[in-house]
């Protein structure tokens, strides 16, 4: 069985990929961007460890009505919000959690993802990624807005995203220009989180093998 290539390694190497591809004025308006954003706060302002996970109830792929909570009290839920099937860096976190979903099952626990895609293009990243695990859609932004990780688009990004195609109003059904910031959470049975990973940097991901070290703590200290 081949090693398992750190996902830090991944983005790290697109990224840098991305920059030789892309006209710098392009790169520093983005980078731009996401400084703004994390001078919002909202990285602070976001849910983090000890707060109670809000369990809110969104649509599957199939459009079957999912509680959080579904997942959460029959053992710890690994969460992960990302942007979308557009976004190159979502991709790469999904695939490396897919590698990693035996290893979490194994220890009892879910794996869950969430974007405020429509379950149509939800499916689609569903299928094009090859994932076994829940992907949930969040169009409505309930999800995002109550663990305090939504944000609008500022007009730079709006302009950048529409001529390069994602029509986000479209994609995600909604009519908006909003995003959840990409966010890790784990959650434990009483739905509590015992850890947050919230960076305004949409290319700054939590390393799947750390998140599993977390739940492997949380299993020797209440014996789940």
């Amino acid at each position: 069985m081949s090693a398992i290539t750190p996902l830090v390694t991944q983005l790290t190497e697109f990224k840098v990929g991305f920059k030789q591809r892309v006209a710098p004025a392009r790169v520093a308006m983005m980078e731009a961007a996401t400084a703004g954003l994390e001078a919002t706060g909202i990285e602070h302002t976001a849910l983090r460890e000890g707060d109670q996970a809000p369990d809110i109830t969104l649509p599957d792929i199939f459009g079957r009505s999912v509680p959080l909570s579904d997942h959460w009290t029959r053992g710890p839920m690994v969460l992960l919000f990302y942007r979308g099937g557009w976004c190159p860096y979502c991709n790469l976190e999904l695939r490396a959690w897919q590698q990693q979903l035996d290893a979490l099952r194994g220890k009892g626990t879910s794996l869950v993802a969430i974007s405020p895609q429509t379950p149509d293009n939800s499916l689609t990243t569903a299928e094009k990624n090859q994932l076994a695990f829940p992907v949930l859609s969040d169009s409505s932004l309930a999800a995002s807005r109550a663990f305090g990780i939504a944000f609008t688009l500022p007009p730079e990004l709006v302009d950048l995203y529409s001529n390069a195609g994602n029509e986000l109003p479209l994609l995600n059904g909604n009519g908006l220009w909003e995003l959840p910031v990409p966010a890790t959470y784990v959650i434990d049975r009483d739905g509590r989180i015992v850890y947050a990973h919230v960076d305004a940097d949409y290319r700054e991901r939590a390393e799947p093998s750390d998140v599993i070290a977390i739940v492997d703590r949380l299993h020797n200290v209440v014996g789940i």
